[in-house]
């Protein structure tokens, strides 16, 4: 039977999921008074919630890195530019216009968080569209979803993809070479479906995109030391863990916003004050609040408890698990924010394969730093495929759907939750379909 401390930390973190997708109180502020919560009930100390917020200082250190590289370069107009010079290649015609959206989409968010890159993007549309005379709705839907899914390219593309990769000691080389083909799978995937989703705009032509006003790039030579870190930053992504003393990408991140903070007060483009102050803090302090909320359920039990039924269901028929894992996954992340959902699933599956014999106790250890077996592999794989592409099928799946419907709103438009599920879940269910393949195929050439 379950104590009153378990109760008390399930019902919590149900009370903490619920309350964000009810969208009644903002999700950091949801998080942190849950987190608040088990704190002042006794179910951990304040030392206690701290030190599970310590174990995920990867993911902390790479984000908040990342956060302040971009907005470093900002004042430099280089996202207006490459925006405008989408439209103009173009050349009128609407297909070329959807694809060049794509195109600029998907490679900025093999590197930057999601929400990041649509947060950059996304405001640029809505003027651009209207001086060209189209509906910039499904434009915003399109970069939503590219960007969503190319959150595969890399391990650092999106915050669950991350999240499952540093959780088996995945290296950024190791993604790039085993899982970021199911990434060009996802975006390609996004490309073969557009001409029949974005019909419309997809056989339309306009006539005004030549007399766009061609933004200028503000301090060029900042630009182009900028662009020296950039490079610097993903030489070491890649590379960094190849050194004899390894470099973890969150390492690598904060070393390039340094850099980008010492360049930008040197050249005297923004100050340093300015920079910090516009960081996602809000979604900093949600990661060490669903921290906390999931160190409360493994502390009081609630994650081994499900483990062991995970375990009865599932037996150790990993091939089997990993397809309906894919898929589940996927149908909850379309309503329930994918970074809670892969910190919860994360200690739930090592405990599961531990009590089925199919891993020993050391993985269990949060210092845990060797590799797991191949045959188990798929299981964490399909976890990540599902938590990113399952955000794609609703309006609130995702938070980098949450900031362009914003953006869309500042501008007169609503999107709704019918809209975006119209573009989003056939995409959803085919990109799921195709990662189900994949892993299908993953599972029998390794194991």
């Amino acid at each position: 039977m379950p104590d009153l401390s378990s109760l008390v930390a399930g019902g919590v973190f149900v009370a903490v999921i619920a309350l964000i997708i009810s969208e009644k109180i903002h999700l950091t502020v949801a998080a942190l008074l849950g987190s608040l919560v088990l704190v002042f009930a006794h179910i951990m100390k304040l030392g206690e919630a701290v030190e599970y917020i310590s174990r995920s200082h990867v993911t902390l250190g790479l984000f908040f890195g990342v956060m302040v590289l971009v907005r470093a370069f900002e004042p430099t107009n280089i996202f207006q530019y490459l925006a405008t010079k989408i439209v103009l290649w173009s050349k009128g015609r609407g297909n070329y216009l959807l694809l060049g959206i794509i195109g600029i989409t998907a490679p900025i968010c093999a590197i930057l968080p999601n929400a990041t890159t649509v947060t950059l993007l996304a405001p640029l549309i809505p003027p651009l569209a209207q001086e060209i005379g189209i509906n910039f709705v499904p434009l915003i839907i399109l970069m939503i979803i590219v960007s969503n899914s190319a959150g595969l390219l890399t391990i650092v593309g999106d915050p669950a993809t991350f999240i499952v990769g540093d959780s088996i000691n995945m290296s950024f080389f190791e993604y790039l070479t085993s899982l970021s083909l199911a990434g060009v799978l996802a975006v390609g995937t996004v490309v073969i479906m557009t001409p029949f989703l974005f019909r419309e705009i997809w056989n339309s032509k306009f006539t005004n995109f030549d007399q766009l006003p061609m933004p200028e790039i503000n301090h060029p030579r900042v630009l182009s030391l900028g662009a020296l870190i950039m490079v610097f930053v993903l030489l070491f992504f890649i590379f960094g863990d190849l050194l004899p003393i390894p470099l973890s990408p969150a390492a690598v991140a904060l070393m390039g916003a340094t850099l980008a903070l010492l360049l930008a007060h040197q050249s005297k483009i923004d100050t340093v004050q300015n920079i910090l102050r516009d960081v996602d803090w809000s979604t900093l302090i949600f990661f060490m609040s669903v921290f906390v909320l999931i160190g409360g359920l493994e502390k009081t039990g609630v994650i081994s408890s499900i483990s062991i039924i995970f375990a009865f269901l599932l037996g150790q028929n990993i091939f089997m698990a990993s397809i309906v894992l894919i898929f589940v996954v996927g149908a909850l992340s379309a309503v329930i924010p994918n970074i809670p959902l892969v910190v919860a699933m994360i200690p739930l599956l090592k405990e599961y394969l531990f009590s089925t014999g199919l891993v020993g106790a050391e993985v269990l250890q949060s210092n845990f730093s060797g590799n797991y077996p191949p045959a188990v592999l798929p299981l964490f794989f399909a976890m990540m495929f599902g938590a990113t592409l399952g955000g794609n099928a609703t309006l609130v799946g995702a938070s980098a759907n949450i900031v362009g419907a914003g953006v869309a709103e500042l501008h007169g438009k609503t999107i709704s939750y019918g809209t975006f599920l119209r573009y989003g879940l056939p995409i959803t269910v085919a990109q799921l379909i195709v990662s189900a393949i994949y892993i299908s195929i993953y599972y029998l050439m390794n194991v």
